[in-house]
């Protein structure tokens, strides 16, 4: 156990042996790397088991140097499920599950740029992602994960009773709705202010993971703004707090990033950040995401 606060807590689940490749734990709080695995190939299913056993033991997985086709990115994703094409960002031309998340040496804007976890407004949001690093800034650029298992395990008794029974309202309005700022106009990702991104989906505040049983909350920056039956102003102040509990330093890690790179991480039980700290250089990444299920209570 971690003491963080005066109170104990689970560090990273012990993870088993693998016998398909190593895992070498990355930080204290989540995190690994995985050597031993080519994700150009078509990979056996034992492997394709443990990297999943993985994932759910580390909660974001690397990969260093691979080279990978789009059809075989696609191709590796497609083994953990069916793929999810972002409904407010467009996808690459000729292949519209990826999202090339470009930024040119002139851009001042940064997709990704706050913690968030990716399109939670959704009913059913995604398992996880892959992010694939195909041009990399010389320095900065880095981005940060975080594991929500523990910081819902640092919360006292009190507060964990109060919030468990919480629902959330989660919307892509603030971001993608049409009074949010205009991403063609300061960055080079595909997306415009829209109506349809105004709508609202709930979500319990804390879920039980499908595959761990793990307790977590899931809130998600600006994707969450109020409580349901509760208003904006009523809900921020214990939003605001548990966005600063999710992410605090002691819960995180930071990857600097490599060409080659690969992350793979479980979007039901972290919260992720890019850093926009490369001005004047470009970074070229591309994302996909793999469909996930609809979030399951306490209790439910």
């Amino acid at each position: 156990m971690t003491v963080i606060a005066g109170r104990r807590i689970s560090p990273q689940v012990a993870a088993g042996d693998y016998t398909r490749f190593t895992a070498t734990p990355y930080s204290g709080a989540l995190g690994a790397v995985i050597e031993g695995v080519d994700l150009s190939q078509d990979l056996d299913d034992e492997t394709i088991a443990e990297i999943r056993r993985a994932l759910i033991d580390y909660q974001v997985i690397f990969f260093r140097g691979q080279e990978m086709t789009p059809e075989q990115h696609l191709a590796f994703a497609r083994r953990f499920g069916t793929l999810n094409q972002h409904d407010q960002v467009k996808g690459m031309d000729e292949y519209p599950d990826i999202i090339e998340v470009r930024q040119e040496p002139t851009d001042t804007r940064n997709f990704g740029g706050a913690w968030h976890g990716d399109v939670t407004y959704l009913p059913e949001p995604p398992l996880g992602s892959i992010l694939y690093a195909k041009e990399v800034p010389p320095v900065g650029g880095d981005t940060l994960w975080s594991n929500l298992y523990i910081a819902y395990e640092d919360l006292s008794p009190g507060m964990r009773a109060m919030i468990d029974p919480l629902v959330v309202v989660h919307t892509p309005a603030l971001i993608y709705g049409t009074k949010s700022m205009d991403w063609s106009k300061d960055s080079s990702m595909k997306s415009s202010p829209t109506e349809a991104a105004h709508y609202e989906v709930e979500h319990p505040l804390v879920r039980v993971h499908p595959e761990s049983g793990r307790k977590l909350f899931y809130v998600s920056g600006a994707y969450t703004p109020r409580f349901k039956d509760m208003t904006e102003e009523e809900s921020k102040p214990l939003i605001d707090y548990l966005m600063y509990q999710a992410t605090r330093e002691p819960f995180t890690c930071r990857w600097r990033w490599q060409a080659g790179d690969v992350a793979f991480w479980d979007n039901r039980a972290t919260l992720h950040y890019a850093l926009n700290d490369y001005h004047g250089h470009r970074r070229i990444m591309h994302r996909v995401a793999i469909n996930g299920e609809r979030p399951v209570g306490v209790g439910c």
